[in-house]
């Protein structure tokens, strides 16, 4: 049984205004971030969004070329190579050994910063090696050869030597980066067991927003600087994504944070949109006032592709149908259906020939 630590009152990480360039090509600029101890954290961007680099700052292998970063509220910079390591440890993308070593001997290297040049692994040591086997799963594997395991195998290694380290502050770069889907979620799946038993600080660079809006209850969304920085629900928007990575992209939601759905962007649509011109639909949603969620909702879990309205524009059930709909039939706030949007709402009917009626209010609107 893998005991909760005490995690301390205050931020974890605190980065202000921090700016960093390769040569003179600037990868962040004006980086102001605190995270608080016991937070789970994931930094999404696009490749070359300075992701990799913020972490590589916060570890201390990278300095700032301005502004300041500090650990447990000291300065990075003050710190010894040793004492930073007791504090953070790093999980890399890439990880490879040229000799025959046993996954116990890799796991046993995360003791180094608690051991001194000479001095031999003490009880201390032997029990942090233990626990980081036990909790990563890999007492079974212990004498295995490091090259003889699975890539998800592998990455649960390196791991488990991050843990042996007991650090009060995980940082994880593309901690799923060639994994299939099986191994990414027991990585996952393990690095919030970490967080919620151990209270680690976790922070994790990835690129699946699919699996980061599941994962994590924070996210940072940087190019450079930072673009968002709140819940799932906040960051994962279509306008702030686009933002990002310059492409149109489609945001459901589906059944709260953890199920929010990132899809390429379908064809812009509206009320005049040519119904032809779009995927055919399944079903067609009459609603209103709210009372279509729960089936605009349950059909977009089913993935079961749908158009809705007439809407009025400021309609709740218009603000979820313009996410979860192939299109959606718009009118005016307060304004009665238009013979135009009569059309259209019976030539969407006629191709998805089944139609949805929710217990919406009725009245000269609709």
């Amino acid at each position: 049984m893998v005991e909760k630590t005490h995690t301390p009152e205050g931020p974890a990480i605190e980065l202000s205004q921090v700016t960093f360039a390769y040569r003179d090509e600037p990868v962040l600029r004006d980086i102001s971030l605190s995270i608080e101890a016991g937070e789970c954290v994931g930094l999404l961007g696009p490749n070359g969004a300075g992701k990799s680099t913020l972490l590589r700052l916060i570890a201390g292998v990278l300095r700032p070329g301005a502004g300041s970063v500090r650990v447990g509220g000291q300065l990075v910079r003050s710190g010894t190579r040793r004492e930073l390591s007791r504090q953070i440890a790093v999980v890399p993308q890439d990880f490879s050994v040229q000799f025959a070593y046993t996954v116990r001997q890799i796991v046993e290297l995360g003791r180094t910063p608690h051991q001194g040049v000479l001095s031999w692994a003490g009880e201390a040591d032997r029990a942090a090696v233990d626990s980081a086997l036990a909790a990563t799963h890999m007492v079974d594997l212990a004498d295995r050869l490091m090259s003889d395991l699975s890539g998800g195998e592998r990455q649960r290694v390196v791991l488990a030597m991050a843990l042996a380290q007991q650090p009060a502050i995980l940082l994880l770069d593309e901690p799923t980066a060639h994994l299939d889907i099986k191994h990414q979620m027991e990585i996952l799946d393990l690095m919030r067991y970490l967080n919620a038993t151990q209270g680690i600080t976790v922070v994790a660079t990835m690129h699946d927003l699919n699996l980061a809006a599941r994962y994590f209850p924070r996210l940072v969304l940087i190019r450079k600087r930072i673009l968002s920085d709140g819940p799932p629900s906040q960051v994962l928007t279509p306008v702030t994504l686009s933002a990002a990575y310059d492409a149109q992209v489609r945001v459901g939601i589906l059944r709260g944070e953890e199920h929010l759905s990132v899809l390429p962007a379908p064809p812009a649509q509206d009320g005049s949109t040519p119904a032809a011109a779009l995927p055919l639909p399944k079903a067609h949603v009459f609603a209103g006032g709210g009372s279509g969620e729960l089936v605009l909702r349950a059909l977009a879990d089913a993935d079961i592709p749908v158009s809705a309205g007439p809407l009025n524009v400021g309609d709740t059930d218009h603000a979820l149908a313009q996410r979860l709909a192939l299109a959606v039939i718009a009118e005016p706030p307060f304004a009665s259906v238009s013979a135009d949007g009569l059309a259209s709402a019976r030539e969407w009917i006629d191709r998805a020939g089944t139609l949805v009626v929710c217990p919406m209010p009725l009245g000269p609107g609709n």
